[in-house]
């Protein structure tokens, strides 16, 4: 399962980036609770979660700039109001996770909070990305941040914190994001993986608008190694297996998501995968 996921984003991480939006990006998925008060409510691969409080809704990514309607079709199936939605997260600075952060915000009146190192691109909409600022097909609209984090602190709204994990690399901000459910009298620990992918045309060996950027994806597999997890879920639905795992939940396997062997494998498939890379790029400059 674990290789097919892998093998699915990476396809499409490989397309024209004028081709760039998959059908599963945009296709509806069914919303459902995951554990506790955490929810799924994106598309069949874009991952959008609502964490649900009894003084709001935390929403975390808002996809693309056409997304939003989607999201809030979502979360209403589930009951919920999406002008409840008080604080607004993403994974990190890239149009297919925050293109629809202004519209969330002016719908709701959401506060936008977002990792330090993201903020600038988040707020310039992509146009100083350090990969993607000449390529128009990867800005958004320019959403004005409320509060800036920083590595290790916490988001809470009601009965529930979140804890943001600097995850660099992907994005200088990509942010892996940790909480707690309660599930069954057994406390979960959940965690939402940022990226930690290489994508194509990155330069992992002198790289001038990015130098530290393997020294930061380093950094990120060992944050991810060390994080404890029961749920394992991620910023696309690939990641994690959303496809196969769902059908289990919903035939009654409320226990689909409960996957730490899965999560230490496809952490150790990706460092494997930006090891390789990081090899054959310091061969060839040399």
């Amino acid at each position: 399962m674990l290789p097919l996921a892998i093998t699915l984003f990476a396809l499409i991480l490989a397309l024209p980036l004028a081709a760039q939006v998959p059908a599963a990006w945009t296709t509806p998925f069914p919303s459902f609770r995951i554990a506790g008060n955490l929810y799924y409510v994106g598309s069949e691969d874009l991952a959008s979660y609502l964490i649900v409080t009894p003084k709001g809704n935390i929403l975390i990514n808002s996809n693309l700039q056409s997304s939003p309607p989607l999201i809030k079709k979502s979360i209403e199936s589930l009951g919920f109001k999406f002008s409840d939605t008080k604080i607004l997260l993403i994974s990190h600075g890239h149009y297919d996770h925050c293109a629809g952060s202004a519209e969330i915000k002016r719908m709701t009146g959401a506060k936008y909070e977002v990792m330090a190192q993201d903020v600038p691109v988040v707020e310039a909409g992509g146009h100083n990305d350090f990969q993607y600022a000449s390529d128009k097909t990867m800005w958004f609209p320019p959403t004005k941040v409320d509060r800036i984090l920083h590595d290790g602190e916490t988001v809470s709204l009601g009965s529930t914190t979140l804890t943001a994990h600097l995850t660099a690399g992907h994005t200088k901000g990509t942010t892996t994001w940790t909480l707690d459910e309660k599930e069954n009298g057994r406390n979960l620990h959940v965690v939402i993986v940022g990226s930690p992918n290489v994508n194509p045309g990155y330069k992992l060996v002198d790289n001038k608008t990015y130098p530290q950027i393997a020294a930061d994806y380093r950094h990120q597999f060992e944050v991810l190694k060390n994080l404890p997890c029961d749920v394992f879920l991620g910023a696309h639905g690939g990641y994690f297996g959303l496809a196969e795992k769902y059908p289990r939940w919903k035939a009654g396997d409320k226990h689909a998501f409960i996957d730490p062997a899965g999560y230490k494998a496809y952490v150790a498939d990706r460092q494997q995968a930006f090891n390789e890379e990081l090899k054959r790029q310091s061969t060839e400059k040399n």
